[in-house]
């Protein structure tokens, strides 16, 4: 049974890529607002289990429900709709489009939806300046620091009011003081949207930033908060 108020939750995920167990019974769940924290040493299977979550990977067992509804029963389209409308995803490092702009890769979510070059560019300006990189809007990514470039990536993933954001080592790439700065920003700007985060990470400095923190060792999870 799924507790009141889940966004989303998982019960008995399991993934094998050949004889290796990558999740082995994995649970998790999160709350509209809430940001959790999915920490473990390199490859215990955090990576993976939030590509179930999002629907990237699909698991060989297991239940993944999203605001009621089960991802195992949509289809492909059905699935990238959901990753493109209320999925938001900030990687370790950043995946820009190097060809575009700061401002049409923070836009481009939005163009991919169908909204109109000019309405989709002044709503990315309006996140970047929340993620005090408006400035930087005409520059391409490789015209700018990393740490700019993933306050841009974290626009980029917000640009669409996601109810969910999905982030993979947000600062793995960035010295402590830029990565400071982007979980500061990233989860304020959450915060104020009542988005979720699932933040995936092995530093403790950034799983501070979090309400909760869900251990994942060999393939199986563990709810610190309810492990206490």
């Amino acid at each position: 049974m799924t507790p009141a108020g889940t966004l989303l939750s998982a019960t008995d995920l399991r993934k094998a890529y050949g004889s290796t167990n990558a999740l082995d019974g994995a649970e998790f769940s999160i709350h509209a607002g809430e940001v959790v924290a999915v920490m473990g040493p390199s490859g215990s299977g955090k990576s993976t289990l939030l590509h179930c979550l999002a629907g990237i990977v699909t698991p060989d067992c297991g239940t993944i429900t999203y605001a009621g509804r089960e991802l195992s029963a949509m289809n492909d389209a059905e699935r990238s709709a959901l990753r493109r409308g209320e999925f938001g995803f900030v990687f370790q490092f950043g995946q820009l489009v190097p060809e575009l702009t700061c401002v049409e890769n923070v836009a481009l979510p939005l163009r991919l939806t169908g909204v109109k070059r000019k309405q989709a560019e002044r709503t990315a300006l309006e996140w970047m300046e929340r993620l005090q990189v408006d400035d930087l809007g005409g520059k391409r990514p490789g015209e700018v620091s990393g740490g700019q470039g993933q306050r841009v990536a974290v626009a980029r993933a917000l640009v669409t009011s996601p109810r969910l954001i999905f982030a993979d080592e947000p600062t793995g790439a960035l010295d402590s003081l830029n990565g400071e700065l982007v979980m500061q920003l990233l989860t304020d700007a959450a915060r104020s949207t009542n988005a979720a985060v699932v933040l995936v990470t092995h530093e403790t400095r950034v799983a501070a930033y979090s309400d909760r923190e869900i251990v994942v060792r060999d393939g199986k999870s563990r709810d610190m908060e309810r492990a206490v």
